[in-house]
């Protein structure tokens, strides 16, 4: 195979790129750079449209939701800036809650995302109004690397430096709404960390193998009033439904 020279090459950010997406039009391109700036191109043009102002972190992470309407980018201080689809300068909203960097991103729904953030958690977060709607799931203490959703939509996949894949049931977390006549209060445990212990993908067969090696039976608990301190790590011995396994293999 001959070598091919590159058919568009832009410089503009002085810091490494972090992510990218494109519109649906295959249009216009976006990248987050780690000199704290969110790049618009014009792919039939080849050249830059618009670079938006310098922000004090680092933005690491990117997707489009509402639409296509508005843009959400991750931040290094654990932030979402949220932009206008087409006004790239500046950001229109912005959400703080996460402890750590918020590394990556993947849309549910045109509402919900899911984050994966520094401190090793996946978080489900409600997008206008903004609302942390609880975790998702946990791979230690580790940082979590990439996100993804299956075709069918019913589980995200997510991949960390604790050498792992794991995939979570996320079909009841795209039901979530949010109140908006009641003001957002901070909460000790966000309310889906008990039940995303119950949607690991391999639950069953990681619990069976533990299970087998300690000789011993232990009871089943599904009770997720009990649960006050799930840390989300998907140790249950609930996979998810057959119909959500078939939907995936169509």
């Amino acid at each position: 195979m001959r070598y091919e020279k590159a058919v568009m090459e832009v410089k503009e950010n002085e810091e490494f790129i972090s992510d990218m997406i494109i519109d649906d039009k295959h249009r216009y391109l976006l990248a987050t750079s780690g000199d704290g700036t969110l790049t618009s191109f014009d792919i039939r043009k080849h050249k830059m449209k618009v670079q938006s102002e310098l922000f004090d972190s680092e933005l690491l992470s990117l997707a489009t939701v509402k639409g296509g309407e508005k843009v959400v980018c991750g931040t290094g201080e654990g932030t979402l800036n949220i932009f206008n689809w087409g006004e790239w300068g500046n950001i229109s909203d912005r959400f703080p809650g996460h402890p750590m960097s918020i590394d990556c991103i993947v849309p549910l729904t045109p509402d919900i995302i899911c984050t994966g953030s520094m401190d090793g958690v996946i978080r489900a977060v409600h997008i206008l109004p903004n609302r942390m709607l609880g975790d998702v799931g946990r791979h230690s203490d580790l940082p979590l690397e990439n996100l993804s959703l299956s075709r069918c939509g019913c589980y995200l996949a997510s991949c960390s430096h604790d050498s792992h894949v794991r995939f979570w049931n996320v079909e009841s977390v795209k039901t979530q709404t949010v109140d908006t006549s009641r003001k957002a209060v901070k909460t000790k445990r966000p309310k889906l960390e008990a039940a995303a212990k119950n949607r690991d993908f391999f639950a069953d067969l990681e619990t069976s193998a533990s299970t087998s090696n300690a000789g011993v039976s232990n009871g089943d608990d599904d009770s997720d009033d009990d649960d006050d301190g799930g840390s989300g790590d998907g140790d249950s011995d609930d996979v998810g439904s057959d119909d959500n396994e078939n939907k995936c293999d169509d």
